[in-house]
């Protein structure tokens, strides 16, 4: 979940923060793509106030395991959910839709089931593994971190009639396009860049929808894939509703949204948004610029309220949302807006530039999981935190609800329980609760494999059961599948960089594998559960 390298930051956290969260201010102006005066008030979305961080007080902190502050995690509605609502359904006047469905249907991308990517080293191998098309599993620009699926979506486990689909969130972790042109009023990228990487420009966080299934022509298994772009929507200058990719100062040192975990609940999907809280979407609002299939084609598209007509130019990887009545979304077909916000009631004041948190007030959103094992169902939220002189929090969880979210009027409390993992070291990348069961991924980077953990509550107090499970390097969020019994989850790293595996260039891996090379796995619970 961390950042493997430390970029260049064009705003000041509170800023970037500010800026991105209010879904109201556009991104580095082009042709008639010019954002509203930020300095009005009225504009762009109050967060809470950056605080400094703030001094540890001993009576805070407990112990690994021990109580926290459930009121801590209350979260308000977005101040502009009106607002963002009311900019959705203009867009939706202009673009396309299309559900869930027929995006699977027309998925793109193909997975294979095991190969010789190996993540686990000498960990057990998993029930089950998807191995990512080449590209996805290198990329050094999009680095996978949430995970949900039909299975949190749903009671029955099924969309309309559609089952087995698996949803993980990628951040943008690379942009060469604003590096080499440092003016973030422009990050334009050279040809050459854009044909070596499809990197340029921070494009915040992309959706893969993930389904195995039998090929209808063929009768044969197949698993396919596709990725949709999230996005936020504006006014430009123009009078024009347009989008761009998520944009927020992300904690503690890079720019977009995380994303380090997702849920898909009923239409909703929440994804986590570390320092403020969590951002909503809608399976209903997948806009597809490209209803043909034909990117070359140049769909046309409808027109906003001045009436003049729009097309579609998925081919131009370089730009994002209206310009010059063309739409363009970095390339990609599907793009699926913004539709709310919840936010920390309490001041954020965890410290900037370091992993360590403190231990009361506003927590990070590092990861959120569906626990249907209870009623009613329960989203968790939890922090990824590294105990630090002066902060010994081991990290926080808690839950919430889940249907209380859909209302945004009023404020939505966590229930009645909040803990410290009891993690000495810290490090959760994801968490998951079933039938009375908590299971935790602790990272160890990129040296040996994860661990997972199995904790339990007793008299208030979070406890392991037995010794942590090794797992896959880079182990990131968790989603249990209830039909299947399984545990699911993904790895993070990639080889290629000093800082993601290849320092030493895994030397002792055995010949014939590839420790840093992303894929998503399942382990069987009842495995899982019968471990020392």
């Amino acid at each position: 979940m961390p950042a493997r390298r430390i970029r260049r930051v064009w705003l000041t956290a509170a800023a970037a923060a500010a800026l991105a969260f209010s879904g109201l201010v556009a991104p580095a102006a082009q042709a008639e793509d010019v954002p509203p005066n930020t300095s009005d008030p009225t504009v762009q979305e109050p967060l809470a106030a950056e605080a400094a961080p703030a001094p540890f007080a001993a009576t805070a902190w407990t112990s690994p395991g021990g109580a926290a502050s459930p009121g801590d995690f209350t979260l308000s509605p977005g101040a502009l959910n009106a607002e963002t609502t009311t900019r959705v359904t203009r867009l939706d006047a202009v673009l396309p839709k299309s559900g869930v469905q027929n995006l699977l249907a027309g998925a793109n991308r193909t997975a294979t089931p095991w190969c010789s990517r190996d993540p686990f080293g000498t960990a057990a191998d998993p029930d089950i593994k998807y191995c990512l098309q080449n590209d996805d599993s290198v990329s050094q620009e999009w680095v996978p971190q949430g995970f949900t699926g039909v299975s949190d979506a749903k009671d029955n486990e099924l969309w309309g009639t559609a089952g087995d689909i698996e949803l993980y969130a990628s951040y943008d972790g690379w942009d060469p396009g604003r590096e080499t042109d440092p003016d973030p009023a422009t990050g334009d990228c050279t040809a050459a860049e854009l044909e070596a990487n499809d990197a340029c420009n921070q494009k915040g966080v992309r959706i893969t929808f993930v389904q195995s299934r039998i090929n209808p022509a063929t009768g044969s298994p197949e698993i396919k894939y596709r990725h949709v772009l999230l996005g936020w929507t504006y006014v430009n200058s123009a009078d024009h509703v347009s989008f761009d990719g998520l944009h927020a100062s992300e904690y503690p040192i890079q720019k977009g949204v995380h994303a380090g975990g997702i849920v898909w609940y009923g239409n909703y999907l929440y994804v986590a948004d570390t320092r403020n809280g969590l951002r909503v979407f809608d399976m209903r609002s997948i806009m597809d610029l490209d209803p043909d299939g034909d990117p070359t084609t140049h769909d046309a598209m409808g027109s906003d309220t001045d009436g003049v007509p729009t097309t579609a130019n998925t081919e131009d990887r370089t730009k994002v949302g209206r310009h010059d009545n063309v739409w363009y979304s970095f390339g990609y077909r599907y793009v699926m807006p913004q539709v709310a916000a919840w936010k920390f009631k309490a001041t954020q004041s965890n410290p900037v530039g370091s992993y360590a948190c403190v231990a009361t007030g506003a927590p990070k959103a590092s990861y959120i999981s569906l626990d249907r094992s209870t009623v009613p169902d329960r989203l968790l939220m939890g922090e990824y935190c590294r105990p630090e002189s002066g902060y010994p929090s081991t990290g926080r969880i808690a839950s919430f609800p889940v249907a209380a979210l859909e209302g945004r009027s009023a404020d939505v409390a966590a229930e009645g329980w909040a803990n410290y993992l009891p993690l000495t070291n810290g490090g959760a990348q994801g968490a998951a609760a079933y039938n009375g069961t908590l299971y935790v991924n602790e990272s160890k980077g990129t040296d040996e494999p994860g661990n997972l953990w199995r904790l339990h509550w007793s008299n208030g107090e979070l406890v392991a059961n037995g010794q942590p499970v090794k797992t896959a390097r880079g182990a990131e969020d968790l989603y249990v599948e209830r039909g299947t019994g399984r545990l699911w989850s993904l790895s993070e790293h990639r080889p290629g960089s000093a800082s993601d595996c290849t320092a030493n260039p895994d030397t002792a891996d055995p010949v014939g594998t590839d420790y840093c090379q992303r894929v998503l796995y399942g382990h069987k619970l009842s495995w899982l559960d019968g471990q020392p």
